[in-house]
C-alpha cells in the first residue's frame, strides 16, 4: 500500500507528457500569495505560451461578487522544485476581463517603467537582501524563543552557528536549494541580528526580472514554511523593544553607473533619491516607521542621509565603489513588506526618468 509520501513523490513521467503548472499571483493585500493548479499537455518553458487563466477574485479581494472574475496572465516561468520533473511555477499578474489591470496588480506599471527606452538603454540591476522572521504556529513567538519570555540580548546570533544561536537552518537550507533548483538567482542566505530572523538575497537580476524573481522566491519559502508547521513573517518590526526590525535593502546600478566615473552618476542619483524621499517612504511598505527609528541599523524614516560604508544611513555606498569609482549602492530604506515591483520600479523612475527643478528653473 503506498503511503501518502510515496504518492507525493510519484514520477509521472514514464507515464504521462503531461505537466503540472502552478499559477501563482499576489493578492489584495500585497503580501499573500496565492496559487492554483492545471495540466498542461506538455512542457512549457515561454510564458507566452500558457494559456491565461481565472480565478474567484471576490475570495481574494480582488473583485466584486456580482462580477468576480480575475484573469491571471502568465509572466515568468521557474522550475518546480516540489513536484520536480518537468512541472512548473508560473508567476502571473492579474487584469478584469476587459483587459485592465486590476488596482493590486504592480507589476504591470513596474513593466511600463522598465519598457521605456531610457531605463532599457541603463540596464538596471537590483540585488534584493531579503530579511524575515520565522515564528511558532500556535503562539506567532520567534522560534527558539523561550515561550511568553526573550532569549539573550543581541550579538551572538549573526551568522551564528550552534543550537543555542541558531533557529531555524533546515527551513533556511532546503528553501536555499529549492530556490536554485527553481532557477532563481538566489545569491546566498544569513542568519540575522535579531535570533529567528534571516535573509537571503536575490540577484543581481535585471529589471522586471528582479520582482518576479523575488515573488517566485517568497512563494517557495511560504510553502516550505507550510510543509514545516512554521510561520514566516515580513513584518519590519515583528518583537517591539531592543531587536533589529526586518528589511528588504536594495542594492541598484545603471550602465552608467557600473562604468568609468560612476561614482558621479551614483551622487546623481542619490541626490534625486533625497529629492523624493517623502515618495518613496510611502511606497515602501507598510508599518516601516515602526522600523526605520534611527536605531539598530536604521535612518530615521522623516531623514534622508546617505553615507559610504554607513550602516545607519538611508543609502549606503560600499568601499570599493568609492575606491574604483564606479559601481552600486544600497537603499536601506524598503521595509520586509515591501512590494519588489514597486520599489525596483521606483528606484528607476526616480533616478533616470526624473529630473529635479532647481530654483532657476532649469532641470538636470
Amino acid at each position: 500500500m503506498a503511503g501518502l509520501t510515496d504518492l507525493l513523490n510519484l514520477d509521472l513521467s514514464d507515464r504521462t507528457g503531461k505537466i503540472i503548472a502552478e499559477y501563482i499571483w499576489v493578492g489584495d493585500t500585497g503580501m499573500d500569495v496565492r496559487s492554483k493548479a492545471r495540466t498542461l499537455a506538455g512542457p512549457v518553458d515561454d510564458p507566452s505560451k500558457l494559456p491565461k487563466w481565472n480565478f474567484d477574485g471576490s475570495s481574494t479581494g480582488q473583485a466584486t461578487g456580482d462580477d468576480s472574475e480575475v484573469i491571471l496572465r502568465p509572466q515568468a516561468i521557474f522550475r518546480d522544485p516540489f513536484r520536480k520533473g518537468n512541472n512548473i511555477l508560473v508567476i502571473c499578474d492579474c487584469y478584469a476581463p476587459n483587459g485592465d489591470p486590476i488596482p493590486s496588480n504592480k507589476r504591470y506599471t513596474a513593466e511600463k517603467i522598465f519598457s521605456h527606452p531610457d531605463v532599457k538603454a541603463e540596464e538596471p540591476w537590483y540585488g534584493i537582501e531579503q530579511e524575515y522572521t520565522l515564528l511558532q504556529k500556535d503562539t506567532n513567538w520567534p522560534i527558539g524563543w523561550p515561550l511568553g519570555g526573550y532569549p539573550g540580548p543581541q550579538g551572538p546570533y549573526y551568522c551564528a552557528a550552534g543550537a543555542e544561536k541558531s533557529y531555524g537552518r533546515d527551513i533556511v537550507d532546503a528553501h536555499y536549494k529549492a530556490c536554485l533548483y527553481a532557477g532563481i538567482s538566489i545569491g546566498g542566505i544569513n542568519a540575522e541580528v535579531m535570533p529567528g530572523q534571516w535573509e537571503f538575497q536575490v540577484g543581481p537580476s535585471v529589471g522586471i526580472a528582479a520582482g518576479d524573481q523575488l515573488w517566485a522566491a517568497r512563494y517557495i519559502l511560504e510553502r516550505i514554511t507550510e510543509i514545516a508547521g512554521v510561520v514566516v513573517s515580513f513584518d519590519p518590526k515583528p518583537i517591539p523593544g531592543e531587536w533589529n526590525g526586518a528589511g528588504a535593502h536594495t542594492n541598484y546600478s545603471t550602465k552608467s553607473m557600473r562604468g568609468d566615473g560612476g561614482y558621479e552618476v551614483i551622487k546623481k542619483a542619490i541626490k534625486k533619491l533625497g529629492a523624493r524621499h517623502t515618495e518613496h517612504i510611502a511606497a515602501y511598505g507598510e508599518g516601516n516607521e515602526r522600523r526605520l527609528t534611527g536605531r539598530h541599523e536604521t535612518a530615521d524614516i522623516n531623514t534622508f542621509v546617505w553615507g559610504v560604508a554607513n550602516r545607519g544611513a538611508s543609502v549606503r555606498v560600499g568601499r570599493d565603489t568609492e575606491k574604483e569609482g564606479k559601481g552600486y549602492f544600497e537603499d536601506r530604506r524598503p521595509a520586509s513588506n515591501m512590494d519588489p515591483y514597486v520599489v525596483t520600479s521606483m528606484i528607476a523612475e526616480t533616478t533616470i526618468l526624473w529630473e529635479t527643478t532647481l530654483s532657476n528653473g532649469s532641470t538636470k
